[in-house]
């Protein structure tokens, strides 16, 4: 009867195991409906499986069904309230619906956010995803309804005592937001020689084009593309080109390395890269080449927007 009674739990352990496993490799796949039938299927008659609850409410979370993805965090958190990952992710639903709801609403439900964060910071002191959602909570809010950048200072401060790069960004993101530009662009600056990464990088190009410095911008991506040997690079530098109509003959030079390497890991379809070296012709008043380039975005992706309000303005000239 013992032998009999744990084959039965070992076969149903195994079957939990697959059945979880298998929406997790959906949602891998970005396959989050999948995921979401997979789990609910499971939960039927394993109600209480606290992993599948997480991915569940993680793929309804996926599909930004904030009210699912809440209804399933908001089970793990009361069945357990000390878990700091819990709380952290019931935080980050509530968030994003207040972001999806009018402001009016959103600002019915940002206390029990900033609750949920603030739990799972003081319940895991080494949790750096719960100290950046109050960076970016604390610099976001109106200081009416509890906004600080005091606070979000004191937060990205105890990220660099975990990570001086996340700290370093932080304080350049809160500095930003601040009107401080010099500062902000120091912390950035400091992230990259300490960490040195593409999103180091990638922060400090949008900075600097949010300051309307397209020179430092290129001067940026051309140093983070001889670091990290990236052909993505190639098409941002050329997009700042287009965009700031500068260095043409470099964004036109840097465009065709992209088209000429291009592949689906790029993450930038070619079709982008046709627009931007239309720009380019349309700065240099060469109507001829820009119409045949914006008529190989357009042929490419037809439905985008853009490229027909850009065809438009290439035909007027």
């Amino acid at each position: 009867m013992l032998r009999i009674l744990f084959v039965l739990m070992l076969s149903s352990a195994c079957y939990a195991q697959t059945a979880i496993e298998n929406a997790e490799s959906f949602i891998a796949k970005k396959e989050f409906v999948k995921a979401q039938n997979e789990m609910t299927q499971f939960l039927k008659s394993n109600p209480n499986d606290l992993k599948a609850i997480e991915v569940l409410g993680d793929a309804y979370g996926h599909q930004k069904k904030w009210d699912d993805a809440i209804a399933q965090y908001q089970k793990l958190k009361q069945k357990r309230p000390e878990n700091a990952n819990y709380q952290y992710k019931y935080g980050g639903a509530l968030g994003m619906k207040a972001l999806s709801i009018s402001k009016l609403k959103a600002l019915t439900i940002i206390g029990d956010v900033k609750d949920a964060f603030l739990k799972a910071a003081h319940l895991d002191p080494n949790h750096i995803e719960a100290r950046w959602a109050l960076v970016e909570l604390y610099v976001s809010l109106p200081a009416i309804v509890g906004g600080s950048n005091a606070k979000a200072l004191n937060y990205a401060q105890q990220l660099q005592e975990l990570s001086k790069v996340d700290g370093y960004l932080a304080k350049g993101y809160v500095y930003e937001y601040d009107d401080e530009p010099e500062l902000a662009e120091k912390y950035y600056r400091l992230a990259i020689k300490v960490g040195g990464s593409v999103t180091c990088y990638e922060k400090l190009t949008n900075f600097y084009e949010g300051q309307e410095q397209p020179e430092k911008a290129i001067g940026n991506l051309e140093e983070a593309k001889d670091k990290h040997q990236r052909n993505a690079m190639h098409y941002q530098i050329g997009k700042v080109c287009a965009d700031y109509n500068i260095q043409l003959d470099k964004g036109e030079s840097m465009l065709r390395v992209y088209l000429e390497n291009h592949s689906t890991k790029d993450g930038v379809p070619k079709e982008w890269a046709y627009y931007r070296l239309a720009q380019i012709y349309k700065h240099k008043n060469n109507k001829q080449e820009a119409l045949q380039w914006i008529n190989k975005a357009i042929s490419g992706l037809p439905n985008i927007e853009v490229f027909k309000e850009e065809k438009t303005t290439i035909t007027n000239l």
